[in-house]
């Protein structure tokens, strides 16, 4: 029985480790390099919020995630029509997340959508480097009249 529950201990204390290796390669801020649209039902893939978006997503050591993107050429607004397209060339959220292999999961407590707020963002990532590479699910995307699509992002550790 006690080797039983040593063996237990053990496998407790490796799966621990590696989760936290994971983590820990997570944590800092990172900065947007490439965000692609591609969509569900096999239209081209798109360049999301112009060639050059701008961004960045953050993972503190408390097991906080922030993530500020928004699109090229954003200019500050005259008008409620410019005030509109300033919040369909936007993302951002934060809340509390954790990692399992290859994907990290945030449950939402602030966003720019409200509808996001206490939801559950999965993504799934590879770290090649300084390369942080981030797919999501497929989903409606609100700024895109919620067409199916899954965001593939290119991020790089700021430095």
């Amino acid at each position: 029985m006690s080797r039983v529950l040593t063996t237990l201990i053990c496998c407790f204390l490796v799966a621990t480790s590696v989760v936290a290796d994971d983590r820990e390669k997570l944590l800092g801020s990172w900065k947007l390099i490439s965000w692609v649209q591609e969509f569900q039902d096999g239209s081209d893939p798109r360049p999301e919020y112009g060639k050059n978006p701008l961004g960045y997503i953050i993972f503190t050591p408390g097991g906080r995630m922030m993530a500020m993107l928004e699109g090229e050429g954003r200019k500050s607004p005259t008008n409620d029509q410019d005030r509109a397209v300033l919040f369909r060339t936007m993302i951002a959220y934060t809340g509390k997340y954790y990692v399992e292999g290859d994907k990290w999961t945030t449950r939402v407590d602030a966003a720019w959508l409200p509808v996001r707020r206490g939801s559950d963002q999965v993504r799934v990532f590879k770290l090649e480097g300084d390369k942080l590479y981030v797919t999501t699910p497929f989903r409606p995307n609100p700024n895109l009249g919620d067409r199916v699509s899954r965001s593939l992002l290119v991020f790089e550790r700021e430095k």
